[in-house]
C-alpha cells in the first residue's frame, strides 16, 4: 500500500502546484519543511498527518526506531513499521542539497526527538537535570555576588588611585587632569562593563538550564547557536576589515606626506620675487585650501576601504550629509567664496582703517566667512564677507605713504570769505593737531561750488593707532578748526538766502590774503 502511494506521488511530480510551505515541528524541534503537494495533500495537510503519526508512535510504551527507505526518486521516513512522512524532490530547496541529504537530515532530527521523548518520560533523567540546573543556578548567583562585590570594591578603590596618579600629571604647577571630572566617566564605564558581564552570565545560565530538559532543549541550543554566530560574525567582520583598514591607513599617511610637502613648497614659492599673488597674506589660506583638497581626495579614495562603507547605515548617513550640505551650502559657499575674493584681491588687510557701508573702523580679523572690525567707539563688528564684496569699501590706509591712515573732514564757508584764508586756517588746524603728520603735507581741496558756499575738504595722514585714538584725533582736529576760525573771526556756517542780499558777496582783492594766508613772493604763482 505504501509503495503504491509513493509511486503515485512520484507520478504527480510532473504537475507541480504552488503552495505555501509548512514546517513539521515536534516537541519544539523542527524536523522538516514540506513544500510540495502529493496525492492532493497540501504541505500543511502532510505536516498535520506526519505530526499525528509521530505523536501516536511517541505516546506508545516502546521506543520506535527511525528508518529510511527509497521508492523511485522519493524517500520514506519510517517510524517503527509506519510511514512518518515522504521526502520528495518537490520538498527540497535548491540551496539545501539533494533529496537523499534532506531525507537523512530529517531522519536524524526525528531520532533526536524520539530520544528526547524517552528522556522526558524518565524520572531519573528529570531529577538529574533538575540537580544540574540547581547547581548551575547556585554557581550563577555566586558569580553575580562576587561580581557585585568586585564592582563595589573597584568603585571604592579607584578614587584614591586616580587622585594619586592624576596629581602627578602636571606642567609646572598646573594639573592636567582633574580626578573629580574623570571619575564620573570611569564610573560609567565600570557600570557598563559590570552589566555587560551580568548579561553574559545570565545568558549562559539560561542557555545551560534550558538544555537540561528535553522540551526546552531546542531553545537553549538556539541561544548558544545565536551567541556563537554573533561572535563568529564579529570576528569575521574584524578579520575582513583589516586589509581595508591597512589600505586606508596607507592613504592617510600618503596624504599627510603630500600635505606637508605642499606646505613647504608653498612657503618656498611665497618668497619675494617668485609668484606675485602668493605672499605672506595669501600663504595661509592657500595652504589651507591645498591641504583641504588633498584630504578630501584622500577621504574619497579611502572611503570604499572603510569598514561598513557598503552598509545601508553608511549609505543613509551619506544621503543625510548630502541633504544637509545641499540645503545649507548656498550661503556657506557664497560666504567662503567672498572670503577668498577678499583675500586674494587683497581688498582688506588686518590693521587697515576702512569704511564698509555705514560701518567704519580698523580691520582686526579677515576670516573665511566673516570680517571683524573695531570701531572708534570700542565696538567689534562682525560683517559677512558677501556684504563686503557687494558694497563700496573705502580704505583709508591703502593710499598713504608708509604706515598710517587718512584723516579727512569737510567744512562749508560762504563766498564772502577768501578761499586762501580758509585753506590756510584748515592747514593751521591740522598743524596744531597731535598725531597728524606734516610729511606728507596736509592738503585742502575745494570739492564743490554750491549755490551759497564752496565746500572745503581737509585731507591729512595720521600716524598708526588704534580705532579709539583715531576718533579722538578727529575730535581734536575739529576742535582746533573751531579755535583757528574763531581766532581769525571767520564763522563756520553754510549760508542760505531767501532773497538777494543787500550787497554783493565778493572778496575785494586787497583781502585775498587775509591772515593767516600769506601773499606769494615775487615770481611765485598766485596760490
Amino acid at each position: 500500500m505504501a509503495l503504491g502511494v509513493v509511486a503515485q506521488a512520484a507520478e504527480e511530480e510532473a504537475a507541480p502546484v504552488t503552495t505555501a510551505p509548512a514546517e513539521l515541528k515536534i516537541a519544539n524541534r523542527s524536523i522538516f519543511v514540506f513544500r510540495g503537494t502529493i496525492l492532493g495533500e497540501s504541505p500543511e495537510a502532510r505536516a498535520s498527518r506526519a505530526r499525528a503519526v509521530i505523536g501516536e508512535m511517541l505516546d506508545g510504551t516502546e521506543e520506535p526506531k527511525v528508518g529510511l527507505d527509497t521508492i523511485q526518486d522519493c524517500y520514506l521516513v519510517l517510524l517503527g513499521d509506519r510511514r512518518a512522512f515522504i521526502v520528495s524532490p518537490k520538498d527540497v530547496d535548491a540551496t539545501a542539497g539533494d533529496v537523499r541529504e534532506s531525507a537523512e537530515d530529517a531522519a536524524q532530527r526525528l531520532r533526536q526527538v524520539v530520544a528526547e521523548s524517552a528522556e522526558a518520560r524518565s524520572l531519573r533523567f528529570l531529577l538529574t537535570a533538575g540537580g544540574y540546573s540547581a547547581l548551575a543556578t547556585l554557581l550563577y548567583l555566586g558569580l553575580l555576588r562576587l561580581l557585585t562585590r568586585g564592582h563595589q570594591k573597584a568603585l571604592a578603590w579607584l578614587p584614591k588611585r586616580m587622585r594619586k596618579h592624576t596629581s602627578a600629571l602636571k606642567i609646572g604647577q598646573t594639573q592636567l587632569v582633574d580626578s573629580s571630572n574623570l571619575f564620573p566617566v570611569v564610573r560609567r564605564l565600570l557600570a557598563l562593563l559590570y552589566w555587560s558581564v551580568v548579561l553574559l552570565f545570565t545568558y549562559e545560565w539560561l542557555s545551560f538550564v534550558l538544555q537540561r530538559f528535553p522540551y526546552t532543549r531546542p531553545w537553549g541550543e538556539s541561544l548558544n547557536q545565536y551567541l556563537i554566530e554573533l561572535v563568529r560574525y564579529l570576528l569575521d567582520a574584524v578579520v575582513s576589515a583589516i586589509p581595508g583598514l591597512i589600505i586606508a591607513l596607507l592613504i592617510f599617511f600618503i596624504a599627510r606626506g603630500v600635505s606637508a610637502f605642499g606646505k613647504r613648497l608653498l612657503e618656498r614659492l611665497s618668497r619675494p620675487g617668485t609668484i606675485k599673488w602668493l605672499n605672506d597674506e595669501t600663504l595661509q589660506p592657500t595652504t589651507r585650501l591645498t591641504s583641504l583638497a588633498i584630504w578630501l581626495f584622500a577621504l574619497a579614495m579611502a572611503y570604499p576601504y572603510l569598514p561598513g562603507a557598503g552598509t545601508e547605515a553608511f549609505k543613509g548617513l551619506s544621503v543625510l550629509i548630502g541633504l544637509m550640505i545641499s540645503l545649507g551650502a548656498s550661503s556657506v559657499v557664497g560666504q567662503a567664496a567672498a572670503g577668498l575674493i577678499l583675500t586674494y584681491t587683497r581688498t582688506l588687510r588686518p590693521g587697515e582703517y576702512v569704511r564698509i557701508g555705514d560701518n567704519e573702523g580698523t580691520v582686526t580679523e579677515l576670516g573665511m566667512f566673516t570680517t571683524s572690525i573695531r570701531t572708534g567707539l570700542g565696538e567689534v563688528l562682525t560683517i559677512p564677507n558677501s556684504m563686503i564684496t557687494g558694497s563700496v569699501t573705502r580704505n583709508y590706509s591703502r593710499v598713504v605713504q608708509g604706515v598710517g591712515y587718512v584723516v579727512d573732514t569737510t567744512v562749508t564757508i560762504g563766498y564772502d570769505t577768501p578761499w586762501r584764508q580758509v585753506e590756510a586756517m584748515l592747514l593751521e588746524a591740522a598743524r596744531r593737531t597731535p598725531g597728524i603728520l606734516q610729511l606728507p603735507r596736509p592738503q585742502v581741496f575745494q570739492t564743490a561750488l554750491s549755490d551759497f558756499y564752496p565746500e572745503y575738504r581737509l585731507v591729512a595722514q595720521a600716524v598708526p593707532s588704534e580705532p579709539r585714538p583715531r576718533a579722538e584725533l578727529l575730535t581734536m582736529l575739529h576742535a582746533n578748526i573751531q579755535d583757528v576760525f574763531n581766532e581769525y573771526g571767520v564763522q563756520i556756517m553754510s549760508p542760505h538766502y531767501l532773497g538777494d542780499p543787500s550787497h554783493e558777496k565778493l572778496v575785494p582783492r586787497e583781502n585775498w590774503y587775509a591772515a593767516p594766508a600769506k601773499a606769494p613772493e615775487q615770481g611765485e604763482g598766485d596760490r
